[in-house]
């Protein structure tokens, strides 16, 4: 009597037939899946090591001269004695004084007045003695546009000397400068960038990266007004002389040849 359908596809080799035919099957799927795989992972290292062929790393600057525009002078003084509160006394009055003279010519953004750093600390008996007396200073900084009225206080000013001297730029003057410094600077890197381009044979540029960054040298006095500076008397006016500075600004950056 022959077997049915049904009863052969529930038989023992029936069974063991179909399951070696799904792991044939799975067997095919996890290697077209892995053959995938590859197929999408392994351009992407031709794709970039491409992209950097192309790569060209550049530079440019530009700098504007502009004159110093605010003047600071940083006034002190210092005292000591065998009593804290009588040199902190001593201190007071100095400064109390040089705030007078400074307050006749300030003028907001015109002439700034601000007291500096005022402390006082022990002074000790040598090889490990105790405390023989006391020392103290304080600051008074005057800074502002008007240079004229800013030095002419190093000779109204009798309580405190001139420590500092400072020549800078204000916010104004500056950003102006950085603003052109910029915009030639942009302009050499853009010239520059197209005349790669073509020399190498290609129709242009893409930038991949830029940077821009700007700064000032510090202003410093020179030493023959510095030391007139320290040496004033006390009826003659500090000598103003700001002179200029250069605003340099950097761009740098890499561009994509195309």
């Amino acid at each position: 009597m022959r077997q049915s359908r049904s009863d052969a596809s529930q038989s023992p080799a029936f069974a063991e037939h179909r399951g070696n035919r799904m792991q044939a099957l799975r067997s095919c799927l996890l290697f077209v899946a892995a053959a995938s795989g590859v197929a999408h992972a392994q351009p992407q290292p031709l794709v970039e090591a491409a992209m950097l062929r192309g790569v060209v790393n550049l530079s440019a600057s530009a700098s504007v001269d502009v004159s110093r525009d605010v003047l600071s002078i940083t006034f002190s003084t210092a005292r000591d004695g065998i009593d804290a509160g009588a040199v902190q006394a001593l201190l007071k009055q100095a400064l109390d004084a040089a705030l007078v003279e400074a307050r006749k010519v300030a003028r907001p953004g015109q002439v700034d007045v601000q007291t500096g750093t005022f402390s006082i600390t022990p002074r000790y008996a040598p090889k490990g003695g105790g405390i023989t007396g006391w020392q103290g200073s304080a600051e008074l900084v005057v800074e502002g546009r008007d240079l004229q009225a800013v030095g002419g206080l190093a000779g109204r000013v009798s309580t405190m000397s001139v420590a500092r001297v400072a020549y800078s730029l204000s916010r104004e003057v500056r950003e102006k400068a950085e603003s052109t410094a910029a915009a030639q600077a942009i302009a050499r890197y853009r010239a520059k960038a197209g005349d790669y381009a073509q020399r190498f044979g290609y129709a242009g540029y893409s930038i991949r990266e830029i940077h821009v960054n700007a700064n000032e040298p510090l202003p410093v006095l020179p030493m023959q007004m510095r030391a007139k500076a320290m040496t004033a008397s006390a009826d003659e006016a500090l000598p103003v002389e700001a002179g200029t500075t250069a605003v340099v600004v950097n761009v740098s950056g890499s561009i994509q040849l195309q």
